[in-house]
């Protein structure tokens, strides 16, 4: 059996203190409160900004040792540079400070726009320049530019890099698009997403990533008791081969932390 982790897009919510956290409970403390209760969780403050070694550095101290983050890739890569030309902004993304989560960093998410059809040609050479190990990857960082100061360029070991990529347009679904995956060991990120995006569930790595972004009502919606035990039996049937995590960005009426937490009940009991 592979490992299973299950948590939510990002921690910091207003709406969910007083609901999911404790009245009074300090802000800083929420991090370590959500990682109580659950094993990962998505940094999603680096899909809008380059953040800061410091950031990462302090998320990893306040987590249990076996906590996992998954990093959000930049959306400058994704959205602006449409996955071209991105060398230096590779750099500067994994110079910001994603290694100094440790052993504690998980996969890196692409999430590409609604409007990016599928291209076999942009794709194969993004993720072909993709470093595989924390050491390569502590050589693409090494070429930042002056965008990222200060710069975290070291590693503590030497360990395999995964990525995982999310596709929002309806040209992605052909087997030209997992194939290429397949080869390449990056995993097709399942989503659920009210029927909006397309819903892919090919495993194309080594590992399984899910979103769920809501059932009925994208980033709204909560999960019924049916839906989590569905989804449940889902990655018990893919975790018998390989690795899986599951985000619930279902988050605008605090309901990522209560179907996470339900989800994860279910598939620890």
């Amino acid at each position: 059996m592979g490992q299973i982790r299950v948590g939510t897009s990002g921690w910091v919510y207003p709406p969910w203190r007083g609901v999911f956290y404790p009245a009074g409970l300090a802000q800083k403390r929420e991090l370590a409160y959500l990682s109580e209760r659950l094993d990962s969780v998505e940094i999603n403050g680096s899909f809008y900004s380059l953040q800061r070694p410091s950031s990462y550095q302090m998320w990893a101290e306040q987590t249990p040792d076996d906590f996992v983050f998954a990093v959000k890739g930049s959306r400058f890569i994704t959205h602006i540079k449409r996955l071209r030309d991105g060398d230096t902004l590779l750099a500067n993304f994994l110079a910001s400070g994603p290694l100094a989560l440790g052993p504690k960093l998980g996969p890196i998410l692409w999430q590409l726009p609604p409007n990016f059809s599928f291209d076999a040609q942009v794709l194969d050479a993004f993720l072909a320049h993709l470093p595989r190990t924390t050491a390569q990857a502590v050589e693409v960082a090494q070429r930042h530019d002056y965008r990222v100061d200060p710069a975290h360029t070291t590693t503590d070991a030497d360990r395999p890099m995964r990525y995982a990529m999310e596709i929002r347009h309806d040209s992605f679904a052909t087997p030209r698009f997992t194939e290429l995956l397949t080869r390449h060991g990056v995993a097709l990120v399942v989503a659920d997403s009210a029927g909006k995006y397309p819903l892919l569930e090919e495993v194309t790595a080594d590992f399984v990533y899910i979103r769920l972004h809501g059932h009925d009502e994208l980033y709204v919606s909560g999960y019924t008791d049916d839906d989590l035990d569905t989804w449940a039996a889902k990655i018990r049937g893919w975790a018998e081969s390989c690795d899986a995590y599951a985000y619930f960005d279902n988050d605008a009426k605090v309901m990522a932390p209560r179907d996470a937490i339900a989800l994860r009940t279910r598939l620890v009991a």
